[in-house]
This record gives C-alpha cells, sequence and structure tokens, in this order.
C-alpha cells in the first residue's frame, strides 16, 4: 500500500456525507471537502466505532455521562468510540482533527448541556476530549481556517529551523 504524501486529518463522517448522525443524515460539508485537495482524510465515527445504530436516540453529555433522550447510559459506547478514533488517528499519523461541533462525542468548545432542550455550554464530547488529551488538534467545521492556518505556520517554521 502507498503512503501518502500529504497530511493525514481525522474528519467526522457525517461531514463526509456519510449517513452516520443520529438521525440517519450526513452532509458533505464545503469547507471539508475543500480539504480533500490538500490533506488525506480518515473518516470516523464514534458511535458507530461504539456499537451504537443509525438512526439512533439523540444524545447529550452530562458531566462524565452521555444519555439518551430516553434517559438510557451510553456512555460506554461513546468511550469505545473515543478510544477507536484515537486508534485510528494515530495510526495514520494525524495532526489534527475536524469534528462535528456541538456533538456528545465530536464537539470541541461547546456541547449540549444534556438537558435535551438545545441549551449549550462549554465543554468537549467524549472523543474530542480523548483526541485533545493525546496531542491531537480539534476543531469543529466552522473552524476550518484556524487549522490550516496553524498548520502553515508550523510548516513555515520547520522549513526555516
Amino acid at each position: 500500500m502507498a503512503i501518502s504524501e500529504k497530511p493525514a486529518l481525522l474528519v467526522s463522517a457525517c461531514l463526509l456525507g456519510s449517513l452516520c448522525r443520529y438521525n440517519g443524515k450526513g452532509e458533505l460539508h464545503e469547507g471539508v471537502q475543500g480539504l480533500m485537495s490538500r490533506y488525506t482524510l480518515v473518516p470516523v465515527c464514534p458511535e458507530i466505532y461504539g456499537g451504537l445504530p443509525t438512526p439512533r436516540v439523540p444524545a447529550e453529555r452530562k458531566g462524565d455521562r452521555v444519555l439518551g433522550k430516553n434517559g438510557e447510559d451510553v456512555t460506554a459506547q461513546y468511550e469505545k468510540g473515543a478510544r477507536e478514533a484515537l486508534r485510528l488517528a494515530q495510526l495514520y499519523h494525524c495532526r489534527g482533527a475536524v469534528l462535528k461541533e456541538r456533538s456528545p462525542s465530536c464537539g470541541s468548545g461547546q456541547i449540549y448541556d444534556g438537558s435535551h432542550t438545545r441549551t449549550l455550554v462549554s465543554g468537549d464530547g467524549v472523543t474530542a476530549e480523548l483526541l485533545k488529551a493525546h496531542g491531537i488538534l480539534v476543531f469543529g467545521e466552522s473552524e476550518i481556517y484556524k487549522l490550516e492556518k496553524l498548520i502553515d505556520d508550523m510548516e513555515r517554521m520547520c522549513y526555516t529551523i
């Protein structure tokens, strides 16, 4: 198997159009699609990797737990999926990740508060938190420009040293 010359990025599969979101939908995000020419994109869906079906009951993170709208505790599935996403990020030497914003798994910086009232709070989803703890840069789909600028700056610094 040939190894790509392009740097790798972990990407939420739903942002690549995969029909894996809780509601069975996905949408090819224009900004994510624009990354394809410059990066090798490694699609992940931690919820599916954790064994959850599609479609599935919506879930939100409340503290260290992830609870479905029906009250079911799905924390173990989210943690399993996060570990698998981390394994893939490490296997492909991903420099960063572009993940679905506000998700109880992929959200970075802001997630829903667990009340299922669409109330946002500061925090990270289970996968985003694990990736960050292992030094992987995590950005939401609206922050792609920040990711590209950071990687450009890092590459420039490497060439000037």
